[in-house]
Protein backbone atom coordinates (compact mmCIF):
# COMPACT_ATOMS: atom_id res chain seq x y z
CA UNK A 1 0.00 0.00 0.00
CA UNK A 2 3.03 2.43 0.57
CA UNK A 3 4.09 1.41 -2.71
CA UNK A 4 1.00 2.82 -4.33
CA UNK A 5 1.02 5.86 -2.34
CA UNK A 6 4.44 6.51 -3.62
CA UNK A 7 3.33 6.28 -7.28
CA UNK A 8 0.25 8.62 -6.54
CA UNK A 9 3.02 10.85 -5.71
CA UNK A 10 5.15 10.72 -8.05
CA UNK A 11 2.20 11.05 -10.51
CA UNK A 12 0.85 14.03 -8.70
CA UNK A 13 4.80 15.84 -9.12
CA UNK A 14 5.05 15.07 -12.55
CA UNK A 15 1.51 16.35 -13.27
CA UNK A 16 2.10 19.35 -11.34
CA UNK A 17 5.62 20.26 -13.19
CA UNK A 18 3.54 19.56 -16.55
CA UNK A 19 0.94 21.87 -15.09
CA UNK A 20 -2.08 19.51 -14.78
CA UNK A 21 -3.57 21.39 -11.89
CA UNK A 22 -6.50 19.20 -11.56
CA UNK A 23 -5.07 15.91 -12.24
CA UNK A 24 -1.91 16.45 -9.49
CA UNK A 25 -4.49 17.60 -6.77
CA UNK A 26 -6.46 14.31 -7.72
CA UNK A 27 -3.42 11.92 -7.15
CA UNK A 28 -2.00 13.97 -3.74
CA UNK A 29 -5.26 13.51 -2.17
CA UNK A 30 -5.36 9.87 -3.19
CA UNK A 31 -1.65 9.46 -1.84
CA UNK A 32 -2.51 11.15 1.07
CA UNK A 33 -5.16 8.90 1.99
CA UNK A 34 -3.59 5.62 1.26
CA UNK A 35 -0.59 7.10 3.22
CA UNK A 36 -2.70 7.74 6.40
CA UNK A 37 -4.61 4.17 5.47
CA UNK A 38 -1.49 2.43 5.71
CA UNK A 39 0.07 4.24 8.97
CA UNK A 40 -3.75 2.96 10.28
CA UNK A 41 -3.05 -0.15 9.17
CA UNK A 42 0.46 -0.47 10.25
CA UNK A 43 -0.25 0.93 13.84
CA UNK A 44 -3.26 -1.50 14.30
CA UNK A 45 -0.98 -4.82 12.91
CA UNK A 46 2.01 -3.46 15.62
CA UNK A 47 -0.56 -3.01 18.48
CA UNK A 48 -2.46 -6.54 17.62
CA UNK A 49 0.97 -8.50 16.86
CA UNK A 50 2.18 -7.55 20.03
CA UNK A 51 -0.97 -9.40 21.74
CA UNK A 52 -0.66 -12.45 20.12
CA UNK A 53 3.25 -13.08 21.58
CA UNK A 54 2.72 -12.12 24.97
Amino acid sequence: MLRWALGFFIVAIIAAIFGFGGIAAGAASIAKVLFFLFIVLFLLTLIFGARVFK
